[in-house]
C-alpha cells in the first residue's frame, strides 16, 4: 500500500538523485551511507569539524594550520613530459608568496580554475617546505563571490570510499534547504523546559556545530532531534498495542490433558523460568484481553517447548495455533523437533513452506480449513490468503529476522481475537526491549534447562590458521561434528558466499567428501541435502556456513564451532553462533579466529564472550561497549535502528517519550486534536507507516 504521506513531507522523500550533483554514478555511493531519500541525508549528522574561518595575509599564514587565503595566481610550472615532479602554481598577496602543488594536476584544469592574474580563495592546510610556503592540493578554490561559503566552520561527515566530502557536503546543505517548516508536535510546557529548538532549527544546528562541544549527543539541538525520534517509536508501538488490545480477545482455558501428556514425553523437567513464563502466558490467554507477549529466552533456554505448552493449551480449548519461522529450514526444524510431543500427545501438526506444492498443498490446507490440523508451523506462506484456518486462536512467530510489526498483526488476523506470542532467541538488554517490544507484556527465560554443558571459548589469532585445519581434520577424523562459520566480510552476501566457497574448497581438499556447504543462495532442496548429511551419523563431519546458521539449528552432535573474523561479528551474533554447539549432553569448544592487531573494544567484546556465556549479560556489555546503533547486528535482530538517537546518551529521553506516548493515547488515541495531526507527521517522517495506517483502519 502507498503511505498517505502529507504533502508537506514529499520534498523530503524525494529521491536522492533529485539533489544537483548526484548522478548515477555518486547515488549509489550516497545510498550506501545514508540512504534512497533526501530525508536520510538530512539524518546523516557530522562526526567532526574543520575551522576555515582563520583568514590572514599570506606572510602570515601560519604553517601546520589550517587556513583560507585571498591570492593573486601569479604563474604556473607545469612539470615537463614524463617528469617525476608535481605541477606548480605560484600565488601571493602584498605580503607575501605560496606555491600551491599538485600531483598528478592536469595543464587544462588548473588553468581554468587558477587563470594567472586573477584573484581566487584558497583554503586548505599550509605548509613549509625549503623555506617557502606551500599548500598541498588545497582542499577548496574558490572564486572571491564564494568566500562566505568557504570561510566558515565546516561539519565533518562519515563517508565512504569514492564519495569526496566536498560532494557530500553540498549534497546535504542542498537536503537541509528542502526541510520545510512543520507544525510543532511536542508538548508546549516540556519544549520550554527542555529548552529546545523547533524541528527545523534543531536540523539547521545539528548540521552547522561552531565547536567540538557541539557535536555531542546532548546539546539541545540533537537531544530534540533524538526525542524527536524516540517519541515517533514509543507513540508507533503504543497505536499498535492500543490496536491489538482493542480488539476483543477471548479466553482460551484448556483442561491440562494434553499438555500433561507432552510433559510426561520430555526427557526432563521445566526450569522455574519456564514455569513463570507458562503462568504468565496461561494467565493472558484466560483473560478477555487479546495477549500480545515477547518471550525472551537466551540461545537453549527452551523457548519452543513453552511455546509448544501454550499452543497446546490453546488446541485444548478447540482452538488452532500456528507457529511462523523465518526460514524454512528453521520452520522444518521446528516441525521435526514438536512432531514427536505432539504423536504423544495425538496432536495434528503439520509444516505449510513454499516448497510444498500440488496435491499434497491442496489436501494441507483443506486439513488447516475444516480444523484437522490442530497446530501449523511454516515460514511468510502463513500469511498467504489462500490459507484459511478454522479457528486460529493462539499465534507464535519466531522473530528473529524481523517480521514487521504489521505482519504480526496480519497473521493474529486470520483468526478472531487471536493471542500472539512472539519469541526472540536474542537476548535483548531492557532499554533496547522497550524500543523494540514496547507494545508487547514480556516474559525472559533465563535459565539453561537441565543437559545444556558448559561450552570452551577460546581466542586464537588467525595466524595459527594452519593448527586450527589441522585440528579440525583430527577432530573429523575422530566422529566430531564441527561447523566453521566464515567471516562477514562486508554488508553483502555474494562476497560473504566467496569467502565460504573458498574456505570450503580449502578444506574439501583435505577432507574430501566429509565437508558440506550451507549458504543463503543456495536451493532449498540443495540446503536440505547440506543438512542432512551434517545431521546424519556418517555424513559430512564439517559444515561450512555462512551465518544462516545462526537461527535454530540443531544438531546434537555438533561439539565445535569455529568462526573466522570474530572481530566482525556483533556479539549477540557470535553468542547465537556458539549456542549451536554442546546441545547433545556433550561439551562443546567454541574457536574465536581474530586478525590482529584488535582494538581495545573488540579485544573488551571478544573478551566478554570468552568469559560468559550468560546471553543478557553479555547484550548489556555489548550496549555499554557499542552503544545502540549497532548492538546485536540490528539487522539480525529485528531491533529499530536509531539514526539520531543514541541509548546510552539518550536513555532518560527514552523514558521520557514512552511516558509522553502514554499520555497521548490517553487524551488523543485518534490523533484528532491539533497536536495529534502533528503527531501524525512525526510519524510519517520517521516512516512508522505501519502505526497510522492503523488510525486510518480504525
Amino acid at each position: 500500500m502507498t503511505p498517505l504521506r502529507p504533502p508537506v513531507l514529499f520534498p523530503l522523500f524525494a529521491k536522492v538523485t533529485t539533489i544537483p550533483g548526484i548522478g548515477p554514478r555518486l547515488v549509489k555511493l550516497v545510498e550506501r551511507i545514508a540512504g534512497e531519500n533526501v530525508v536520510s541525508l538530512v539524518w546523516h549528522l557530522p562526526t567532526g569539524l574543520l575551522d576555515r574561518r582563520l583568514s590572514p595575509k599570506v606572510g602570515e599564514a601560519p604553517p601546520g594550520k589550517i587556513a583560507t587565503l585571498t591570492v593573486e595566481v601569479l604563474a604556473h610550472a607545469p612539470p615537463p613530459p614524463r617528469g617525476k615532479v608535481p605541477y606548480r602554481v605560484t600565488c601571493g598577496d602584498a605580503t607575501g608568496k605560496i606555491t600551491l602543488v599538485f600531483f598528478r594536476g592536469e595543464s587544462d584544469y588548473l588553468e581554468r580554475i587558477l587563470p594567472v592574474g586573477e584573484q581566487r580563495v584558497i583554503s586548505g592546510k599550509v605548509e613549509v617546505f625549503d623555506g617557502r610556503r606551500q599548500m598541498t592540493h588545497p582542499d577548496h578554490i574558490v572564486p572571491l563571490t564564494q568566500i562566505d561559503d568557504i570561510k566558515r566552520v565546516e561539519p565533518i561527515y562519515p563517508l565512504t570510499e569514492g564519495l569526496s566530502p566536498k560532494v557530500l557536503d553540498k549534497a546535504i546543505r542542498a537536503s537541509l534547504a528542502k526541510a520545510p517548516e512543520l507544525p510543532e508536535w511536542l508538548d508546549p510546557a516540556y519544549l520550554q523546559r527542555q529548552k529546545w529548538p523547533s524541528w527545523r532549527d534543531a536540523l539547521r544546528l545539528a548540521h552547522a556545530p561552531q565547536a567540538d562541544d557541539d557535536l555531542e549527543p546532548t546539546t539541545p539541538a540533537r537531544a530534540r532531534l533524538a526525542f524527536d525520534e524516540l517519541l515517533s517509536n514509543q507513540l508507533a508501538l503504543a497505536l499498535m498495542r492500543l490496536k491489538a488490545r482493542v480488539r476483543r480477545g477471548r479466553s482460551l482455558l484448556g483442561d491440562g490433558r494434553l499438555r500433561a501428556k507432552v510433559k510426561a514425553a520430555l526427557p526432563y523437567a521445566l526450569t522455574a523460568a519456564q514455569d513463570r513464563a507458562l503462568t504468565e502466558i496461561f494467565g493472558d490467554m484466560a483473560s478477555e484481553t487479546r495477549m500480545l507477549r515477547l518471550l525472551q529466552g537466551d540461545v537453549g533456554s527452551g523457548k519452543t517447548v513453552v511455546a509448544l505448552l501454550a499452543m497446546l493449551a490453546a488446541v485444548e480449548a478447540g482452538a488452532q495455533a500456528a507457529l511462523m519461522a523465518p526460514t524454512e529450514i528453521l520452520a522444518q526444524q521446528h516441525f521435526e523437533t514438536l512432531r514427536p510431543l505432539c504423536d504423544a500427545a495425538g496432536v495434528r501438526v503439520e509444516v505449510l513452506t513454499g516448497r510444498v506444492k500440488g496435491s499434497a498443498r491442496n489436501a494441507l490446507l483443506a486439513g488447516i480449513a475444516d480444523g484437522a490440523v490442530q497446530i501449523l508451523i511454516g515460514t511468510h506462506a502463513l500469511f498467504q490468503k489462500e490459507v484459511e484456518f478454522h479457528d486460529l486462536g493462539f499465534a507464535v512467530i519466531d522473530e528473529q529476522h524481523r517480521f514487521g510489526v504489521h505482519q504480526r498483526l496480519e497473521l493474529a488476523d486470520k483468526g478472531t481475537g487471536t493471542d500472539v506470542l512472539v519469541m526472540t532467541a536474542t537476548p535483548i538488554p531492557r532499554t533496547l526491549t522497550l524500543t523494540a517490544y514496547g507494545d508487547m507484556d514480556v516474559s525472559r527465560l533465563d535459565e539453561k534447562p537441565p543437559g545444556r554443558m558448559p561450552i570452551d571459548t577460546r581466542l586464537v589469532n588467525l595466524e595459527r590458521l594452519d593448527e586450527i585445519v589441522g585440528a579440525v581434520q583430527r577432530a573429523a577424523a575422530g566422529s566430531a561434528k564441527v561447523y566453521w562459520v566464515c567471516p562477514l566480510v562486508e554488508e553483502s552476501e555474494l562476497v560473504d558466499l566467496a569467502a565460504a566457497e573458498e574456505r570450503y574448497a580449502h578444506l574439501a581438499t583435505l577432507l574430501g567428501a566429509n565437508v558440506a556447504l550451507i549458504h543463503g543462495k543456495m536451493k532449498p532442496a540443495e540446503k536440505d541435502a547440506a543438512m542432512a548429511s551434517f545431521s546424519s551419523e556418517g555424513g559430512a563431519a564439517v559444515l561450512v556456513a555462512t551465518t544462516v546458521i545462526e537461527v535454530g539449528i540443531d544438531v546434537p552432535a555438533a561439539t565445535i564451532m569455529v568462526i573466522e573474523h570474530a572481530e566482525r561479528f556483533g556479539l549477540a551474533q557470535l553468542h547465537q553462533l556458539r549456542g549451536r554447539i554442546g546441545r547433545g549432553g556433550r561439551p562443546g569448544t567454541c574457536l574465536l579466529l581474530y586478525a590482529a592487531p584488535l582494538t581495545a573494544t573488540a579485544t573488551a567484546r571478544l573478551n566478554i564472550l570468552r568469559d560468559s556465556e550468560d546471553g543478557f549479560l553479555i547484550a548489556e556489555e555489548d550496549l555499554r561497549l557499542r552503544g545502540s546503533g549497532e548492538v546485536l547486528g540490528t539487522r539480525q535482530s529485528g531491533l529499530p535502528e536509531f539514526k539520531l538517537a543514541n541509548l546510552m546518551a539518550h536513555g532518560e529521553l527514552l523514558a521520557a517519550a514512552r511516558d509522553d506516548a502514554k499520555l497521548i493515547i490517553a487524551r488523543d488515541a485518534d490523533l484528532a486534536s491539533p497536536r495529534g495531526q502533528a503527531l501524525r507527521t512525526l510519524l510519517y517522517l520517521f516512516e512508522q507507516d505501519d502505526a497510522v495506517r492503523t488510525l486510518r483502519s480504525g
